[in-house]
């Protein structure tokens, strides 16, 4: 798992207006929350930040005012829904040697074993709790030579060591649906001609 250093600063100014200042200079506002201590308000560098959100479940080693250094996985980000940068992000604070629930991406690899058989990703997060200085970028499933009909469940999935599962054992990841056979052209509008 990556760790990326991040600097930081404390903010005193909320509401719209604020937050619209602070992205107006490339930067995002966030709060910091965890361990029963008060949210720290904070000013974080956006490009920085965008590009440390791209690795789920990063963990992000937070540099505050120069004065502190804490660590934080990310727990919520707001994104603009036309253009995609970062309106804002609340991050968790986290320990060394700490458990945390996190969801992992879960791959798919392989080929199934009939063509025109679909693959459909029941969970595309796998709910598991996991060191916080240890957390899995994704998780590989393999479905080569699946049918339709099959399925994966969560207790199937290989976990790194340390790591267990935080959803029922009998959940459905993964599962194999059969295609479905489309009518020929002609025949459909002949059907529909009879019809009228």
């Amino acid at each position: 798992m990556s760790e990326v250093k991040i600097s930081a600063e404390t903010r005193s100014e909320f509401g719209k207006g604020a937050a619209r200042r602070i992205r107006r200079d490339a930067k995002v506002p966030g709060v910091l929350y965890g361990h029963g201590s008060d949210p720290i308000h904070l000013t974080l560098p956006g490009h920085e930040l965008l590009l440390a959100l791209r690795t789920s479940n990063v963990l992000i080693s937070l540099d505050i005012d120069g004065k502190t250094n804490e660590l934080a996985i990310p727990k919520s980000v707001q994104r603009d829904p036309i253009k995609g940068f970062l309106e804002h992000v609340d991050l968790q604070l986290v320990k060394r040697g700490e458990t945390v629930t996190v969801e992992i991406p879960v791959h798919a690899e392989g080929e199934l074993k009939s063509g025109g058989n679909l693959l459909e990703h029941v969970l595309n997060a796998l709910p598991v709790e996991a060191e916080a200085t240890h957390i899995p970028e994704a998780l590989t499933v393999s479905v080569a030579g699946l049918e339709a009909g099959a399925s994966i469940l969560a207790k199937d999935i290989t976990l790194p060591k340390g790591v267990t599962l935080a959803v029922e054992p009998d959940a459905v990841v993964l599962q194999v649906l059969a295609a479905q056979a489309e009518e020929p052209a002609e025949e459909a509008a002949g059907d529909e001609a009879a019809e009228a």
